[in-house]
């Protein structure tokens, strides 16, 4: 128990930030930051420590908050996790229709694996669960969804979209 609460004080602030960077709303963030530990309290028995605990509990934290949208709104758009993947905290507008019909029409014009490790980012797999999936090591799965973000947020801005 000693160690969990450990974890906690350590991580609680680090996975609270993410959240209110998520929902915009802290009330909301406070109460998936519980959720998040709760969860994480129940599934420590799964963790292969194949990443470290801060990403394992941002990887909680995400699933949590993914789970809410999924209550609160029935369904959650692909164009609404299109516009979080390359989202940055000075860009607080809503995506529009149009701009994530781009960003798909830009993923077209990359290869079939930077293509399929985007779409699992965006579904909020890890990057070791990627690596597995795709076949790359973790590391070129972080180093292709960096450079590939940095290149779509780079072409929306030319093209002000942001």
């Amino acid at each position: 128990m000693e160690q969990i609460e450990k974890v906690y004080k350590e991580y609680k602030q680090d996975i609270y930030q993410y959240l209110l960077y998520l929902t915009h709303n802290p009330t909301l963030s406070e109460d998936l930051l519980s959720e998040t530990f709760v969860k994480a309290i129940y599934s420590i028995g799964t963790f292969k420590g194949n990443s470290s605990v801060k990403t394992w509990l941002f990887s909680i934290a995400r699933h949590v908050w993914l789970q809410s949208l999924r209550r609160d709104k029935q369904t959650v758009e692909f164009s609404d996790l299109l516009g979080l993947y390359v989202k940055d905290d000075s860009y607080d507008r809503l995506i529009t229709v149009q701009m994530s019909n781009r960003i798909c029409e830009l993923l077209k014009l990359k290869d079939e694996v930077t293509q399929k490790i985007v779409f699992l980012r965006i579904d909020g797999i890890s990057y070791y669960e990627i690596s597995q999936k795709v076949g790359v090591s973790e590391n070129s799965a972080r180093v292709i969804d960096f450079r590939t973000k940095k290149w779509l947020k780079s072409i929306l801005k030319e093209e002000e979209y942001m």
